[in-house]
């Protein structure tokens, strides 16, 4: 490496940002072990996503995109509906000249599964089931242990496992995510016909929810509701709960949208999560220990910023530790590049969720039509060195 000294770095989780902190990092000239959880590449865990143009942009700066690109569909235009169905606005989304920069909803299950295919055709070692214990930071080492009586040692630990984190869990054991004032219901439909046609997101202001779906070309629709109130009782955080479909129907059965017809030719039962988000301001890094992706910033899901985020991390995290002469000086450059934006998602799509904040589009750095963000893509630019400044 030209940069930092430590070579030797343990990623703790697999997911989004763990396995694309690994390609970065094995780009960067690291020598990489990635620690997941569960015993498989998890293909059906979890809802469908979008992946914006940063994200992307951020995939193609691992030379990843391919990978993702094989799956999933392209999302081009964003229309959104009132409670009546009235189309309010229907405008071009992200950077669409770029086939590779296109917005993309896919599942999350899929985008993991392509991400670890991607880790391990480039011979960076992927150990499944493995689940952290704890972590102890040396003067001259990191190492983690794991439930099944296993170490790992390392110069350096990126704990990506999540909102979660067991990682954050021994870093910093006070600090845990919070409920963000709305409840996220989200499954699949066969198509029906007259909702709005592939490369479209639409979003519907409901009278009682936030709703929104995108047909696959397979003829599946994608959809989700966020729905203001109390946090389900007596669940983890985050943890999805499997309900029937009448939990959901009455609060949509009073708009004249596709919303209602959607959800009662969905497949039964829906899922349903509380949504969640980090505090601001807190800390990320300690010693040879740092924090990326939801582990260290998750937002409220209302901006559908997330998983480019965690992205964007993994480009931004390898630039440092391959830019910068030691691991303290990188961690801290990390977080002066990072910290604004994330929390500025952070307070944005709580603000949504909390229902302080209703923009006209769904909110999120990325949303406007052709919408560049050239600081970003500096810092993004594989190519270009990152700097120690913010």
């Amino acid at each position: 490496m030209t940069g930092t000294t430590a070579t030797r770095v343990l990623v703790i989780g697999g997911g989004i940002a763990g396995s694309a902190a690994a390609l970065g990092l094995h780009r960067a000239g690291c020598d990489v072990r990635v620690y997941e959880a569960h015993r498989g590449p998890a293909e059906h865990i979890g809802a469908f996503l979008t992946l914006a143009s940063t994200g992307m942009r951020a995939l193609a700066q691992l030379d990843a995109v391919t990978a993702v690109t094989a799956i999933g569909f392209p999302l081009t235009s964003l229309r959104l509906l009132d409670a009546r169905g009235a189309e309010l606005a229907h405008v071009p989304l992200g950077e669409i000249a770029d086939p590779d920069l296109r917005y993309r909803c896919l599942r999350r299950g899929e985008l993991n599964a392509a991400l670890h295919k991607e880790v391990q055709r480039r011979g960076i070692r992927l150990v499944h089931g493995a689940r952290l214990t704890s972590v102890t930071d040396g003067p001259s080492a990191v190492t983690a242990r794991f439930a099944d009586g296993t170490t790992a040692t390392g110069d350096l630990l990126i704990g990506a496992d999540g909102l979660n984190s067991a990682v954050r869990r021994a870093l910093l054991p006070g600090v845990r995510p919070a409920y963000a004032g709305q409840r996220v219901f989200y499954g699949r439909t066969p198509g029906v016909p007259g909702t709005g046609g592939s490369g479209v997101i639409t979003m519907v202001r409901g009278s009682e929810s936030a709703f929104g779906y995108a047909n696959a070309p397979t003829g599946e629709a994608y959809w989700f509701a966020r729905v203001g109130g109390d946090p389900l009782p007596g669940r983890a955080t985050g943890a999805r709960k499997a309900v029937p479909r009448a939990d959901l129907l009455p609060l949509l059965r009073g708009d004249t949208t596709p919303a209602a017809a959607l959800v009662a030719a969905a497949a039964a039962p829906v899922m349903v999560a509380n949504a969640t988000e980090m505090p601001l301001g807190t800390r990320w890094h300690v010693g040879r220990v740092l924090l990326i992706g939801d582990a260290a910033h998750a937002a409220s899901p209302a901006t559908g910023q997330g998983a480019s985020m965690g992205l964007e991390d993994a480009v931004v995290l390898a630039k440092a530790l391959r830019d910068l002469p030691d691991a303290a000086r990188a961690f801290d450059a990390y977080e002066r590049h990072r910290r604004p934006r994330v929390e500025h998602n952070i307070t944005v799509s709580g603000g949504i969720s909390r229902g302080t904040h209703a923009p006209a589009r769904p909110a999120g750095p990325d949303h406007r039509p052709d919408h560049r963000d050239e600081e970003l893509i500096r810092r993004l630019a594989w190519d270009r060195p990152l700097s120690e400044d913010g």
